[in-house]
């Protein structure tokens, strides 16, 4: 085995190596079961219903914010089916709606749609959270690219929603979005 061979084998079993902690320890590595039994229980079609504010940044690949905003949700539920329209606003002054189509399942499986979404995404309830993972397509403006997607819901005893999402590409973390989601009802207290 010459020199440069064995330093390209090194190198590619080092990236396997960092590829594989990233999965069992990183934001990734989380799975729904464990926060079973933690209060409050998220059910969505009580916690994530009627009108609602949030407000948030996206964090670029350095780690720095990249933008800001807000939006204004709407989520109307016939029984196990909803609709999570959204208004967002963002600090330079665009608008973007999105329309989720979701379903939930009696043990806690959601489905969710919207027309970015490629296919559909997949996820689970347990305890006071919610795990979803879907593929985005981003507008052609920013490039039409296709990202993996995993979003986490953290129900708080307020009843507001914490929102931590990762966006990936080839594995890749490219973007990250944090965000609070409350009834708009709270807002007037």
């Amino acid at each position: 085995m010459t020199l440069f061979l064995a330093f390209v084998v090194g190198l590619l079993a080092c990236l396997a190596l960092l590829a594989g902690v990233r999965r069992l320890t990183g934001f990734e590595s989380q799975a729904v079961d464990e926060y079973a039994g933690n209060a409050p229980v998220m059910d969505l079609r009580r916690h994530l219903a009627g009108e609602m504010l949030c407000e948030g940044m996206i964090f670029g690949p350095t780690g720095r914010v990249t933008s800001r905003f807000t939006a204004d949700i709407t989520v109307t539920w016939d029984g196990p089916n909803g609709v999570m329209a959204e208004r967002f606003f963002y600090d330079d002054g665009t608008t973007q709606d999105r329309a989720w189509h979701l379903t939930v399942g009696n043990d806690g499986t959601v489905r969710a749609e919207a027309s970015d979404v490629v296919g559909a995404g997949a996820g689970r309830t347990e305890g006071n959270a919610l795990g979803l993972r879907y593929r985005i397509r981003l507008p052609e403006e920013d490039g039409g690219h296709v990202l993996d997607a995993i979003d986490w819901m953290y129900l708080q005893e307020s009843g507001v929603i914490l929102n931590r999402s990762q966006f990936r590409k080839f594995g890749i973390k490219v973007a990250e979005l944090f965000c609070t989601i409350r009834p708009k009802e709270t807002l007037r207290a």
